[in-house]
């Protein structure tokens, strides 16, 4: 029985650890970049579009496939670093946690 205490009492701390990681992320913020910076995104940790810059040079209308492409790839860039932020932050929360292989939190 004292262990079930035990299990719950940890449950409930995790589920707290875990609320605080979630608002966390959600204040979280990455840039990407494509292009050697030309074009810039900033995505939330939510993966909410922020900001889109883009350098003035890409502006011509013969030139809007590489445009597009470049603010797709600056998309992907930042969103790739906001996972790997969350990633880390779940990381550390779950360290020393019998957690199954391949279980993604949070859930």
């Amino acid at each position: 029985m004292k262990d079930l205490l035990g299990l719950m009492g940890k449950a409930k701390e995790m589920q707290a650890k875990l609320q605080a990681m979630q608002d966390e992320v959600a204040q979280m913020e990455a840039t990407g970049q494509s292009g050697g910076g030309l074009v810039s995104v900033t995505l939330s940790g939510k993966s909410d579009l922020k900001a889109l810059k883009i350098d003035p040079s890409l502006l011509k209308a013969d030139e809007v496939e590489i445009l597009e492409d470049l603010i797709v790839a600056a998309h992907n860039d930042a969103k790739a670093k906001v996972e790997a932020q969350m990633q880390e932050k779940t990381k550390a929360l779950t360290a020393g946690l019998p957690i199954p292989p391949g279980m993604k939190l949070p859930f």
